[in-house]
């Protein structure tokens, strides 16, 4: 495999043109990455596709395949700051944006845990564009991803998110709030479900 750039690495995680430029731009002269492709993600990629939606406003998450929603369940838990296109480790914001899923925890205290691959690229990009990123924690970034093929969970922007069940916690509480550090809650029953109609590579889309 021929090496690639940063900016190519960049342009293929966003399904953008290689030569689109990744010049650093100062905040507030470009539209929000994050906002934009979260824009144009509801369209499925292909006919059968099975993806997810989870929908901030409206505290719900959806599966579909193509245009045809499979599974929907309200209401769902997100963080307990709401969602964002920027999260930041410790801000209890759930990470708007789109997402793949990449791995399954099923001995976790919240019986079973689905994660995805935040912060994805787009969120570094942010992250340099807002100052949250230096161009030294920006180029770390993207060294990490490209030697271990999935995004460092220890930086500014935090990790460790997902879509996860109730384990133990008070299923009262999951009905009335928001109450989780920035993954996505739903009941022990609907994650046990949600993990059978998705797999590793899923989409997940949240807006």
């Amino acid at each position: 495999m021929m090496p690639v750039n940063r900016r190519q690495f960049l342009a293929y995680a966003l399904c953008l043109p290689a030569s689109v430029s990744m010049a650093y731009v100062p905040a507030g002269e470009e539209p929000d990455l994050i906002e934009t492709l979260i824009s144009r993600a509801h369209v499925p990629r292909f006919t059968d596709e099975v993806w997810v939606l989870i929908d901030d406003q409206e505290a719900t998450l959806s599966v579909y395949r193509g245009n045809s929603r499979l599974e929907h369940y309200a209401p769902v838990s997100l963080g307990r700051s709401g969602a964002k296109t920027q999260r930041l480790r410790g801000s209890n914001v759930t990470p708007k944006g789109e997402f793949r899923i990449n791995r399954f925890n099923y001995e976790s205290q919240w019986h079973i845990f689905v994660g995805i691959d935040y912060p994805t690229p787009a969120h570094a990009r942010m992250a340099l564009k807002t100052g949250v990123y230096s161009q030294q924690d920006y180029d770390d970034y993207f060294d990490y991803y490209r030697r271990y093929g999935s995004p460092p969970q220890d930086t500014v922007l935090g990790g460790a998110i997902g879509v996860h069940g109730l384990g133990g916690a008070d299923p009262e509480i999951h009905q009335q709030f928001h109450w989780t550090q920035g993954c996505v809650a739903l009941t022990n029953a609907q994650i046990e479900r949600f993990s059978q109609l998705i797999g590793i590579g899923t989409r997940v889309v949240i807006r």
